[in-house]
């Protein structure tokens, strides 16, 4: 199946022999659906805090982060052309006569393309679209009478114009203030200077980036950084990294062989935002902050994100502190029976580690505590699931046959399955990706983080490559398969501190426009 040249092009690409071909035979047998025993809510696996412990949980994080080493993850590599399918579709179909317009106005519902006309002074990218637009001597708002739609949303989307089809997320402007605007970029460097700074003032900030990208990203933190410094007495450091070739993944044909170039090479793709567990693997620091690039909001509506991230890491540290103290202690001689049943208990009651099987001995008592207290911690915000069931927060079995909490997507559960499917529509909340992770040992030695992937948590798709069919394979998710392993709780946020712009549209929520 792998011949010798095959062989020499896995190891120049810094990729692992033995993975490819367990990858392959991934392909072959497939992947287990994850085993969800029920939905966790509040208060059964999510904790929602009430006002004495959201102002102690705040009040810990504020103590304790002028001593530790902090850093901001934003995956943030992500083209933003999906953000504008729509448009996309609008130029293919345009005919420029009575037919298409009638089309147009047919639909005006918000995520509409007549919604993006009718509003279009709205967006944050309004001036910067005018002036390009009328460079030539056009008038765009003459253009929009004559219904000359398509030169208009070209000069928005392609490389002549902003080239906001071609850009990433993180590089849009998202946000209007008086006279300036903001992309999603510099509206996370404003959240890092409120939560995210260290006691000597320093906030760190680390951006996955894609390669043809990164150069983008660095002119735009150039140009606007010393202004953010200033406002906000801060000091910014900024890294940058690139999904790992060595993450990438083989693809293979409908048959299970490995999928070959034209001139005979391996095709080999991205492994998606699980991959990025390498990179936050590389992060050292005492706490890590993870949210998406585009899950931001303007300033007047920040002190709910603000209030309720210092809060899931006080709870971290709450929890972290607990969980340090018993591990010294199991390092210990002449630990008790009694002292053991406390952190066993710790273990059902705060880690909601369940169907944990009788110990002959005291010994293995120890051995299980342990094991399962010496690992990555994150807590996970879970915000009121307001629309269909999906990807959220479950008590799942693990591999060792206990019952944990887990994040689990959607596709990850067997939906054909009666029970497991009446479990999935009992769930109360959804991921929104806001975590907080601690991912040094009790001894403040940093964890190798991909021991705590689940490598049976893939996913596997259906693409094609040069108008053939292939089969790719996205690793363990970043927050559910890949984390699998690690010491989770969920703690409920509020809907407010969940914004997300998926399609160009969602700039025009009132989250996302002006006081």
């Amino acid at each position: 199946m792998l011949n010798p040249q095959d062989i020499e092009q896995i190891k120049e690409r810094g990729s692992d022999l033995d993975t490819v071909k367990e990858q392959i035979e991934s392909f072959k047998h497939g992947f287990p659906f994850l085993k969800v025993i029920r939905a966790a809510s509040v208060p059964d696996g999510i904790k929602k805090l009430n006002e004495k412990e959201l102002n102690e949980a705040t009040g810990l994080f504020d103590q304790k982060s002028k001593d530790s080493d902090i850093v901001k993850f934003v995956p943030a590599s992500g083209a933003a052309s999906r953000m504008f399918k729509a448009l996309f579709q609008f130029i293919e179909d345009w005919n420029d006569d009575e037919e298409s317009y009638e089309k147009l106005t047919a639909d005006q519902g918000f995520q509409s393309v007549f919604n993006f006309f009718k509003n279009i002074e709205n967006f944050a990218f309004y001036q910067d679209l005018k002036e390009a637009y009328e460079k030539d001597g056009k008038s765009l708002s003459e253009s929009l009478l004559k219904r000359e739609y398509v030169p208009i949303l070209k000069t928005l989307l392609e490389e002549d114009g902003l080239s906001y089809g071609q850009l990433p997320k993180g590089l849009l402007k998202f946000h209007n203030y008086d006279g300036d605007s903001r992309t999603a970029l510099e509206e996370h460097l404003v959240e890092a200077a409120v939560y995210g700074k260290s006691g000597d003032g320093t906030a760190k900030i680390h951006f996955t980036v894609s390669p043809e990208h990164q150069e983008k990203f660095e002119a735009l933190v150039s140009e606007v950084k010393g202004a953010y410094e200033s406002k906000y007495d801060v000091k910014f450091e900024i890294g940058y990294s690139i999904q790992k070739p060595s993450t990438d993944t083989i693809a293979v044909t409908p048959e299970n062989e490995p999928f070959r170039e034209n001139d005979g090479k391996l095709f080999f793709r991205p492994g998606g935002h699980g991959a990025l567990i390498e990179n936050l693997n590389d992060i050292k620091a005492d706490i890590i902050f993870i949210k998406n690039i585009d899950n931001v909001v303007p300033d007047h509506l920040k002190d709910t994100t603000y209030t309720y991230k210092k809060a899931l890491a006080g709870v971290l540290l709450q929890f972290q502190d607990k969980v340090f103290s018993f591990l010294k202690r199991l390092d210990m001689p002449g630990i008790s029976e009694t002292e053991l049943d406390v952190m066993l208990a710790f273990l059902q009651h705060e880690l909601h580690i369940d169907n944990i099987l009788d110990f002959d001995t005291a010994e293995g008592k120890r051995n299980f505590i342990k094991s399962k207290l010496d690992r990555p911690i994150r807590v996970c915000g879970m915000v009121v699931n307001e629309g269909e069931p999906g990807g959220g927060p479950y008590f799942a079995e693990n591999a060792d046959g206990t019952y944990g909490l887990q994040i689990a997507e959607s596709s990850q559960i067997d939906t054909s399955n009666d029970i497991q499917q009446k479990i999935m529509s009992k769930a109360t909340h959804f991921n929104p990706v806001d975590l907080v992770c601690a991912t040094k040992d009790y001894k403040g030695q940093p964890f190798d983080l991909t021991e705590y992937v689940d490598p049976e948590t893939g996913f596997i798709s259906s693409k094609s490559k040069n108008g053939k069919p292939l089969k790719a394979l996205e690793l363990p998710g970043l927050w559910n398969g890949a984390m699998s392993d690690w010491n989770t709780l969920f703690v409920e946020v509020p809907i407010e501190t969940f914004n997300p712009v998926k399609t160009v549209n969602d700039l025009l929520r009132p989250q996302h426009q002006g006081a």
